[in-house]
């Protein structure tokens, strides 16, 4: 495959998994915004969003120390904090990995940032810890996400009815996509030639 097709060239997003040192940067609990959880309900905003903020970020602490890893996604151009996903589920043996609980501000909704992130992730995923499946499971009701991840290429696989229960008690179903190894070469030109199509002029 040429070199011009492995990397990014608008590197607009930059993955850090410094664990404890960005909890500073999340100070005050942030981001209370109800966009983002509307489906998920992943956090509720009541009185205890505080405590809810801290138990989400303990979890994914907590991914990085079971062997998975967790990331606070920046705006590489002007570094402010746009969100957080997660690497879990890591199988070595089987070679396979989960990507999820990932949230962008609205702010950034539609552009270039998810693109640039799932290909950084999945050119790591495949290319470096050689992986051969790669898996996205996403709430019924979160249809934006659906749209997303089957966009950046992954294949819908089916539905598991009321496979869990949202924080505010309600069931739901939840969709799954995957990408195996052997078709990741050419959806990685793809997702690259989206990324060159959405990245702002200079």
């Amino acid at each position: 495959m040429p070199g011009s097709h492995q990397q990014v060239p608008e590197r607009r997003v930059h993955g850090e998994d410094r664990q404890q040192q960005i909890v500073k940067a999340l100070t005050p609990r942030w981001p209370k915004d109800e966009r983002i959880w509307e489906f998920t309900k992943t956090l509720l905003l009541t009185a205890t969003y505080d405590q809810q903020f801290d138990k989400y970020f303990g979890e994914a602490l907590a991914t990085a120390a079971a062997g998975g890893q967790a990331y606070v996604i920046y705006d590489a151009i002007t570094g402010e904090i746009i969100g957080m996903t997660r690497v879990y589920d890591i199988d070595h043996k089987v070679k396979k990995a989960t990507i999820g609980h990932t949230w962008y501000t609205p702010a950034v909704w539609g552009k270039v940032h998810n693109k640039a992130c799932k290909w950084l992730l999945l050119h790591y995923l495949f290319d470096t810890l050689g992986l051969m499946r790669v898996d996205f499971k996403v709430a019924s009701q979160n249809i934006r996400s659906q749209r997303a991840v089957m966009k950046i290429g992954a294949v819908p696989e089916g539905i598991l009815r009321r496979y869990t229960l949202r924080n505010d008690g309600t069931p739901t179903d939840t969709h799954f996509f995957s990408i195996l190894g052997d078709e990741w070469p050419e959806k990685k030109i793809k997702l690259q030639q989206m990324v060159e199509s959405l990245a702002p002029a200079h």
